[in-house]
């Protein structure tokens, strides 16, 4: 009588577990356009229109072990830290079963695309 006790455990194994974190990607299709990492702000509000929820701060400045920051792109010249870097978060909603989709933007360029729940 051991199968209908594992069964109902299996059945409750999903419950149980943590909800998903949100997931990281390197591009991100808005309308009939496509963004991806290291455009800019400009180019992201032309081809996704305006962002439901934009978000605005100072981050402090990441620095690698020689004490600069690193680039924003391979082959732009490294600068000297500043005291903070101007993050801008851009929350976009695609539509009815599709994910919140969070844009960050470091130095004005995109570094970032996470998407979150289902919008619902």
């Amino acid at each position: 009588m051991r199968s209908p006790r594992l069964l109902l455990a299996l059945l409750a194994l999903p419950l149980a577990s943590p909800p998903a974190a949100a997931t990281e990607t390197r591009a991100f299709r808005c309308k009939q356009d496509l963004v991806q990492l290291g455009d800019s702000p400009a180019t992201v509000r032309q081809r996704c229109g305006e962002p439901v929820y934009r978000d605005s701060f100072c981050a402090e400045a990441r620095q690698t072990p020689e004490g600069l920051p690193p680039p924003v792109m391979p082959n732009e010249p490294r600068r000297l830290p500043p005291g903070c870097v101007t993050v801008d978060e851009w929350t976009y909603n695609p539509g009815w079963g599709q994910f919140w989709t969070t844009l960050r933007f470091e130095g004005g360029r995109l570094v970032s695309i996470r998407y979150g729940d289902r919008v619902k």
